[in-house]
């Protein structure tokens, strides 16, 4: 049983008799009060997609649920439906985009190392991997000379997120984008 401290984002507890997946945490450290840090947790039903946002004390144990992750790659949309494709099998995983939210801006037919989590034989959430490579479709041009500058200008990528990048970057450029921060990491090996 791990303490509310060592629970990640995409993770599935049982807490209240329901199995809930982890979307989103924040720690606080309240001021004026003895006591350690908070971690608010905001958390989807696994069952019924209803959202719940649960405060926990940094020592509070909680439970796994059981979950399995699939290697997957992205493959097509219907409707309001992304269909995943199992690596192994093929077999076909959808998940609503309301259930994706900022995993849409880094999910597209290329990218690589995604997982489908499975509770119960219910798909309900995407890990993605630690950085994807996307395509800049739209910034500044770039400078002559600027390779040197620390000098950062905004980035459209290919899903439509927006980064800071170095002014020596040009549309069309592969970049590296680390998937928990947002954050430019350089520019993708892969052409």
């Amino acid at each position: 049983m791990p303490k509310a401290s060592e629970i990640k984002k995409n993770a599935a507890i049982e807490h209240n008799g329901k199995v809930l997946i982890v979307r989103d945490i924040t720690r606080s450290v309240p001021q004026g009060r003895a006591g350690g840090s908070l971690y608010r947790m905001r958390l989807y039903d696994v069952v019924t997609g209803a959202k719940v946002d649960e405060t926990f004390k940094a020592e509070d144990m909680l439970n796994f649920a059981d979950l399995s992750r699939r290697p997957s790659m992205f493959s097509y949309i219907d409707g309001d439906e992304y269909v995943f494709m199992d690596n192994e099998d093929y077999t076909p995983y959808n998940l609503h985009k309301d259930s994706l939210s900022d995993e849409l801006l880094f999910i597209n037919e290329e990218t690589q190392g995604m997982s489908i989590i499975i509770v119960d034989d219910v798909p309900v959430a995407v890990d993605l991997p630690a950085s994807v490579d996307l395509v800049i479709t739209e910034t500044d041009p770039s400078i002559k000379g600027a390779s040197a500058s620390a000098r950062t200008k905004p980035a459209t990528l290919s899903t439509g997120l927006i980064v800071q990048v170095p002014e020596h970057i040009s549309t069309g450029d592969k970049i590296k984008v680390n998937t928990s921060e947002h954050k430019f990491m350089g520019r993708s090996d892969s052409k």
